[in-house]
């Protein structure tokens, strides 16, 4: 693991609720690989948050931590440049919720939009779990333990950024320091990848995702059955680019966007056909998957790699967010034996 202590700090991670799909890659693991060249990059998997909408499946949580981890190696993710670590190892970090949850409000909670975004996406209503509704102070709790300068989320987790730095300067102003930084959130300049059935989201459960793991013939099945424009019903007919899938991904994974452009004009005035374009997808995909599906194989026949590679960054991690709350404790005056 790097000792580089002067790089600027990033935080990142997954929630392990399934394999990494072609979704993960685009949005957060391309600049991961950047990232851990020229930042101290800790990457959280993120189990315990898992927990609040799927306490019911603790096991499968469990095992697809190993899962998350092999395919951070596949992709290219350095454990000697970046820390990879599990949260759930990290008692730190857990009693720094506990002291946190002490500095905001339930209603303020309730406001974050992200919150009540997926309160209604998953139908809670009333019938919230608590952990739910505190995970952007579980969330706070991870970016502050590793002192994280700079956060890459999507748009949509804005919020969850501003309501750590609240937290921050609640802290720093009850210290009357700056203990504690504020994070920058890093947004990445790729827009979700839609799932293949055209829906905003690409998710393992909703079955419209394609893994970093698939198969030769999952990738081409999952390519055949990709939405496109339901009104392109003849070759010759005018066909529509925006909210297209398949072009949507050709933006994504094709090396040669001036091309794009051209089969984009050709699909809008007719004369392009749907499997055309998909076939020429299916090639960039299987070139995509491939190299990363082999070595995830290999990797797998060696569980003691990857299991050195987790308790070695989850120690550094710990002692790391270990030395922010024996910090914060003394600089809020709490009691310690002398």
């Amino acid at each position: 693991m790097t000792k580089i202590s002067t790089l600027p700090v990033v935080l990142t991670g997954d929630r392990p609720t399934g394999s990494l799909h072609l979704g993960h890659y685009v949005g957060s693991l391309q600049n991961r690989l950047k990232l851990q060249e020229d930042h101290l990059q800790y990457i959280l998997i993120a189990d315990a948050q898992a927990l609040t909408d799927n306490a019911d499946r603790s096991d499968v949580i469990g095992q697809n931590v190993v899962k998350v981890a092999l395919d951070y190696l596949a992709v290219g993710i350095d454990p000697t440049k970046s820390v990879v670590c599990v949260q759930s190892q990290l008692p730190a970090l857990a009693e720094l919720s506990m002291l946190l949850l002490n500095y905001v409000t339930v209603s303020r909670l309730e406001r974050n939009p992200t919150v009540k975004q997926e309160i209604g996406q998953r139908g809670f209503h009333r019938d919230i779990p608590a952990g739910f509704l505190c995970y952007p102070v579980a969330q706070a709790a991870d970016i502050i333990g590793f002192r994280a300068g700079a956060v890459p989320v999507g748009e949509d987790q804005l919020p969850m950024i501003e309501q750590s730095n609240e937290l921050v300067r609640r802290i720093n102003r009850q210290c009357d320091r700056d203990l504690l930084p504020e994070a920058t959130p890093v947004l990445s300049s790729v827009t979700r990848l839609p799932g293949i059935d055209g829906r905003a989201k690409m998710s393992k459960s909703a079955g419209n995702a394609i893994s970093l793991s698939a198969s030769p013939e999952e990738i081409s099945a999952a390519v055949r059955a990709m939405f496109t424009d339901p009104d392109h019903l003849r070759v010759s007919d005018p066909g529509r680019v925006e909210g297209n899938t398949v072009f949507t991904y050709l933006d994504a994974f094709d090396e040669f966007p001036e091309e794009v452009d051209s089969l984009k004009a050709h699909y809008r005035r007719g004369g392009l056909g749907d499997m055309a374009l998909k076939r020429r997808l299916e090639a960039r995909l299987q070139n995509l998957v491939a190299p990363i599906r082999e070595k995830r194989l290999a990797l797998a026949q060696q569980p003691g790699l990857v299991m050195d590679m987790l308790r070695t960054g989850t120690q550094q991690a710990a002692a790391t967010t270990q030395q922010t709350l024996d910090e914060m404790r003394t600089a809020l005056g709490m009691f310690r034996f002398t």
